[in-house]
């Protein structure tokens, strides 16, 4: 049984068929006709230039791309441009910000900014509420993890960036864990959970901590859904604090190590925000080339264009290069040339002859 479905995607093919075939019929019949008045059009030769003679295979095929391209624009529904048709695009296939925030006891230290009076926390969330100002939030999904003994969600696809502006104003989420060493790679554990069932490639995993007591084995591994991964570094990475008797100031080899092993990059936000090139690059995407980002709409568009581009072009372009013959020049030429051929012979004959 015919759908109307299937008849809305036969139809553009069934109509191309046909216009090529009535095209290619005409130009069968036409170059007949051209065949027996070719010493006329095309001079003592009888025959066009070389690329003249690929004419009425292009006609033939722009006929065809412009019947596909009108057909297919007649049977597609039509493109709406509305705030519902936006939203629901971002509800099927929105983009996601995974956060995994480091929230140990050493990120309440006072040593980094600019100055060094801010805390680690205090920069962590200057650093990401700059980042947010500037990735297309109306279009992203925000997650975050908080870790330090271990990790535990704190929110899960929010779209609301008041939530994740509460989590980064220095909540004292330490205490929802048990003391000990933080432990990001549990963080980094959690987060692949969170994401293994999201679309590939739709997820920014942003990791934001000291690096302290992070370990350098154990790395986990990331889903199919983690397109860029940016680790952000807080806290001063050269003079740092005490705790807990150690010394504890932002690890950045051991941060870039992580973002190598992540396949990512690193960024020191101690005293800098996150640059808007990252930032670019941690949402563009690149898994499709341009020509696998149109739709069937713009092939059509294509199409129509180049096929009608095509047959308004292809007249001119056989007028003033179709041939090498100019039966006016040459015949203004020819007679010319005999005229000097005849006073020549007159002048080289005897007298009593002339």
């Amino acid at each position: 049984m015919v759908t109307l479905e299937h008849l809305s995607e036969s139809l553009p093919q069934w109509c191309a068929a046909i216009a090529l075939a009535l095209a290619a019929l005409a130009e069968w019949l036409h170059a007949r006709r051209v065949a027996r008045v070719a010493r006329l059009a095309f001079g003592p030769l009888e025959r066009p230039t070389a690329w003249a003679l690929a004419a009425p295979w292009l006609r033939a095929l722009a006929a065809a791309a412009v019947a596909w391209g009108m057909a297919t624009l007649c049977t597609i529904p039509p493109r709406a441009h509305s705030g519902d048709a936006a939203l629901a695009r971002r509800i099927d296939d929105p983009r996601h910000v995974l956060m995994v925030l480091d929230v140990s006891p050493s990120m309440r230290l006072v040593d980094a900014g600019k100055d060094g009076k801010q805390s680690r926390m205090q920069r962590a969330r200057d650093v990401m509420e700059s980042f947010f100002d500037r990735v297309p939030f109306a279009q992203t999904r925000v997650s975050v993890i908080a870790v330090y003994s271990g990790a535990k969600p704190v929110v899960i696809d929010t779209s609301d960036f008041e939530v994740v502006r509460n989590i980064l104003g220095d909540l004292p989420m330490h205490h929802a864990f048990k003391a000990g060493k933080t432990e990001l790679f549990a963080g980094l554990e959690e987060a692949a959970k969170v994401a293994k069932d999201w679309n590939p490639r739709s997820t920014t995993l942003v990791v934001v901590s000291d690096g302290d007591t992070v370990p350098a084995t154990g790395m986990p591994r990331m889903p199919a859904s983690i397109y860029r991964t940016l680790v952000v570094g807080v806290g001063d990475p050269q003079t740092g604090r005490f705790i807990d008797g150690r010394h504890s100031r932002q690890d950045v080899a051991m941060l870039k190590q992580i973002a190598a092993r992540l396949g990512g990059v690193f960024h020191n936000a101690n005293e800098l925000q996150i640059s808007s090139l990252a930032i670019q690059e941690s949402f563009a995407s690149d898994d499709e080339g341009p020509f696998e980002r149109l739709s069937r709409r713009e092939y059509a568009l294509l199409a129509l264009g180049l096929g009608a581009g095509l047959l308004a072009l292809l007249p001119l372009a056989l007028q003033l290069a179709g041939t090498r013959w100019r039966p006016g020049a040459d015949a203004r030429g020819t007679a010319v040339r005999g005229e000097a051929e005849k006073k020549s012979h007159a002048a080289a004959a005897p007298a009593g002859l002339a």
